[in-house]
């Protein structure tokens, strides 16, 4: 059974509507890749699976699946996340 297609929030609408950046009004998630070494994720929620494998984050409405080889926090504050490694895939669900 495929899963339904999440809605945008009100926030989310809002900030499309105003053409601004749906991270800085509705709180969403933000994941920068830099290469295949190095992600950064804005506005989590924690980390609820940790591996040097795989790693699993809240983002609050998504899960972030990353996985990799030799995977690794480097820093994590209230608001960003820091992990580094070989990153193969990041998935969101």
């Amino acid at each position: 059974m495929g899963k339904k297609p999440r809605r945008p929030g009100l926030l989310e609408r809002t900030a499309q509507l105003l053409d601004l950046p749906a991270d800085a009004i509705a709180n969403v998630p933000r994941v920068e890749l830099v290469g295949d070494g190095e992600l950064r994720i804005e506005n989590h929620r924690g980390i609820l699976a940790y591996g040097s494998q795989e790693i699993h984050v809240s983002g609050g409405i998504f899960l972030i699946k990353i996985t990799g080889e030799k995977l690794e926090v480097r820093a994590m504050t209230g608001a960003e996340l820091l992990i580094t490694g070989r990153i193969g895939q990041i998935t969101l669900g």
